[in-house]
């Protein structure tokens, strides 16, 4: 990887957690590229920017297969007696659901917490989401639990609470390909988003270690451009695709059917009341925008939810359609 360094950046070591997603990936790639010395501690073997177990160099990202349920292995495997300044933090559970929340979200982040703590960070820098400001699903609460937990460490902080991902909002595009029509629920316009991609992302993390106003701060961030309903990002699709704009509508009030007889079943079959909590994530995404809420009135408000980066989400579905990109969708997609 060439290296140009921006000026002001005094190079770190780091301890990331979370590298192997997409968005933990563009973080190893953007602190690398900022002169940064990075360790990445994963749960599986990864490419995060040419990770390796062997001498770590500027140019370079090291990896370390620890299990982040056990502070033992992180210590021993992870660690391993190292001397760290910082604790970046790209982790999430892969399902949300309850058991995967509370260990990933809330307990895999103490025990990193800990650890960097005890590898003499002095700044630790976390990944959130911006849909913990209405809390009603359990891997909000295990997230918000942490972020407390962060604050409360005496450490500096920096919490980035994100819009929607690219990603999360690219699962129909082979739908559309296949000449079916864009699902939307209710009339395509509940909610809005400021999306923002994994570069944009990964480099906005990374300039958190050098950007002294971010210190001690949760920080909501969105994409470049206006806020965008999910209509509108069918519209464009169908456009990218030349073809003419073809919807289908699914009620609110089915989602809510849905979760109810999951959940009634569910009594019964625990493999049931798993699926009515995916039910229930759904139901949210569809129904709540992913923009800064205002405490006072109750809404979303897309001038208050900043914006960063420089690539769109309909540049980024452009590259996708013309087999430039590919869109990684991971355990969280919908459709």
């Amino acid at each position: 990887m060439t290296m140009d360094r921006p000026q002001g950046v005094t190079p770190r070591r780091v301890l990331v957690v979370g590298a192997t997603g997409t968005i933990g990936r563009a973080t190893v790639r953007a602190l690398v590229s900022r002169g940064h010395r990075v360790v990445c501690l994963v749960r599986r073997p990864a490419d995060t920017a040419g990770a390796g177990d062997g001498p770590e160099g500027p140019a370079s990202a090291i990896e370390r297969i620890v299990d982040l349920t056990d502070p033992a292995s992180l210590a021993r495997d992870g660690v391993r007696g190292e001397a760290f300044d910082v604790l970046v933090s790209c982790l999430a559970s892969r399902t949300g659901l309850p058991d995967d929340a509370w260990a990933i979200d809330y307990g895999a982040q103490v025990n990193a917490l800990h650890a960097g703590r005890a590898a003499g960070i002095t700044h630790a820098v976390l990944l959130s989401a911006i849909c913990v400001q209405k809390p009603v699903l359990a891997f909000q609460h295990a997230k918000l639990a942490f972020e407390k937990v962060l604050i409360d460490s005496g450490l500096d902080y920096t919490i980035v609470r994100p819009t929607a991902f690219f990603k999360s909002l690219s699962g129909q595009i082979d739908r559309l390909r296949r000449g079916k029509p864009f699902l939307v629920f209710g009339d395509g316009t509940l909610t809005a988003c400021k999306p923002i991609g994994d570069d944009d992302l990964g480099r906005y993390l990374a300039e958190c270690l050098d950007d002294e106003g971010r210190r001690n701060r949760v920080l909501p961030i969105g994409g470049p451009g206006e806020a965008i309903t999910p209509r509108a990002q069918g519209e464009r699709l169908f456009a990218l695709l030349g073809r003419e704009p073809r919807f289908t509508q699914v009620p609110v009030a089915l989602l809510d059917a849905v979760v109810i007889v999951l959940a009634t079943m569910g009594r019964w079959v625990p493999s049931l009341a798993g699926k009515a909590e995916l039910a229930r994530i759904g139901r949210y995404y569809a129904t709540e925008s992913m923009l800064v809420l205002d405490p006072a009135t109750g809404r979303y408000d897309a001038h208050a939810t900043p914006s960063t980066g420089s690539e769109t989400l309909f540049d980024y579905y452009a590259r996708v359609i013309r087999g430039e990109a590919v869109a990684e969708r991971g355990d969280h997609a919908v459709f």
